[in-house]
């Protein structure tokens, strides 16, 4: 009588040659050994979620320092810190400048807690922050001192629709102003 599929012929179903008990511990051992591998790639990829709270400092319009680590404000491009708009009728504004300020004013209000998923290519934490219960990127999207990037669409589509912050000026998207200054 056949047990597992195996009759006296030593194939096994599909045709598949029976090789032996350690031979299929040795290939249990390199799949589970392959998992073990990609799983550490992949934390490594992502790294670890973790949560910072304190003080925190704006460095341009969407970085800041928190407990003397530099983070990128996840989903959200502000103007760079050179980077100019124009008013109406032609002014000058230093948009780079006000986006920074605005971040600033937020940060002053009280503790920052930050959610701190993979890192960018520069190596900063890229970060959801929150005081209480406002979410930091999504209020500088939704009061126009930065564009949606990758996130936030609705809060950008809700400050060009109104005409607030950079919505009020001519402007060039972070992305663009970066690529046509580059250092």
């Amino acid at each position: 009588m056949a047990r597992f599929g195996f009759g006296s012929s030593g194939s096994g179903p599909f045709g598949w040659r029976r090789v032996g008990r350690s031979v299929d511990f040795v290939v249990a051992l390199g799949i589970l050994g392959f998992l073990a591998l990609a799983g550490a790639i992949l934390q490594h990829r992502l790294g670890p979620a973790r949560e910072l709270t304190g003080a925190a400092q704006a460095i341009d319009g969407d970085s800041l320092r928190l407990l003397g680590e530099e983070l990128r404000l996840e989903g959200i491009d502000a103007p760079e810190y050179r980077q100019s708009c124009t008013a109406a009728g032609g002014r000058p504004v230093a948009c780079g400048q006000s986006a920074r300020r605005a971040l600033q004013a937020m940060l002053a209000r009280g503790m920052t807690t930050c959610e701190i998923g993979k890192a960018d290519r520069y190596g900063r934490g890229l970060a959801r922050c929150r005081q209480g219960e406002t979410d930091i990127n999504a209020t500088l999207v939704s009061e126009g001192h930065a564009v949606s990037y990758g996130a936030y669409r609705a809060q950008e589509d809700a400050a060009r629709a109104a005409g607030r912050g950079l919505w009020a000026l001519e402007f060039q998207r972070p992305e663009a102003w970066r690529r046509a200054h580059q250092r």
